[in-house]
């Protein structure tokens, strides 16, 4: 595995950062998390927008013009010989000393990407659908660590994502701070009810998915009404189908929620409907690039 870091495209064992980076230490920088298909980036410009969204937020100059950025995704793929990808773009703000402050970070940014394989979840699971639980840890305020910003800091996920595990689900549904549905540990999350599209508005502590406004695109095209509306837990359990969506995981069905079946336990016509469209649309879009 060939992986670029600052420039370089270096072995997989060679590929290094400080132990003072600000990334490592503190969490300090950004991500973005990006699929090709069969030779397509797909959605690449919309994945590199909102890397250099999330830097800005957190005042983090990006070392590369977008132009540029896009050319060494494209570079790292091709070194790595992948028809279909994973790619994970790692922003930090670069070496510095074991405090705080941002400006102490006086060398260049740490980026990173890497291409590679990824495989959330077993087949079986996207065609029978996944059970899902509620867990206590909330998502973050907006006025903590905003969930717009995907920065490096994923503690609140993971913690989420322990309480799932630890319950015995693969997955975990997490509430905002006023017990309102926000998402899940790492995907945004959709109801259908009575032939509408209902998925939690990004104000909410959610994250403004890629593949999330893909699926809002993509019903409109079926002319499915789709809606961004505040949900409780309740919506979910009397819901006629429910799907998580999110770059590595794509689309996937979800048939219960707190033991709660959903519709009829299996994967909804709506949910595979969109599931179907989604796959053809990645076969079409994209960037494209050539194996040499």
């Amino acid at each position: 595995m060939k992986v670029y870091v600052n420039g370089k495209l270096l072995d997989k064992r060679d590929a290094k950062v400080s132990v003072f980076d600000h990334g490592y230490l503190y969490g300090d920088g950004v991500f973005e998390g990006i699929r090709a298909y069969n030779k397509l980036v797909f959605k690449l410009k919309e994945h590199i927008d909102r890397l250099y969204e999330s830097a800005h937020s957190i005042m983090l100059d990006v070392p590369l013009a977008k132009s540029k950025m896009q050319e060494a995704i494209i570079k790292t793929i091709q070194a790595n010989k992948l028809k279909d990808a994973y790619i994970r773009v790692v922003l930090s703000r670069g070496e510095g000393d074991l405090g705080l402050d941002p400006r102490k970070c006086k060398g260049r940014q740490t980026l990173v990407i890497i291409a590679d394989k990824i495989s959330l979840y077993p087949k079986e699971v996207y065609q029978k659908g996944m059970k899902i639980v509620t867990v206590p840890t909330m998502r973050n305020l907006c006025e903590a660590v905003n969930p717009q910003i995907k920065s490096l800091n994923y503690l609140n996920n993971i913690l989420a994502k322990i309480e799932a595990i630890n319950s015995g689900y693969q997955e975990g549904l997490m509430l905002d701070h006023l017990g309102y549905v926000a998402e899940c540990t790492g995907e945004n999350i959709f109801v259908v009810k009575n032939g509408q599209l209902y998925t939690p508005p990004q104000c909410m502590g959610t994250l403004r998915g890629i593949t999330r406004d893909t699926v809002i695109d993509i019903a409109k095209k079926l002319k499915i009404p789709a809606n961004e509306h505040v949900l409780t837990r309740h919506e979910f359990y009397i819901s006629d189908e429910s799907f998580l969506t999110g770059t590595a995981a794509e689309l996937m069905p979800v048939v219960e929620v707190d033991g709660r079946k959903i519709g009829t336990g299996k994967p909804g016509k709506i949910t595979q409907k969109i599931m179907e469209e989604f796959k053809k649309i990645t076969k079409k879009e994209g960037v494209r690039y050539e194996l040499g």
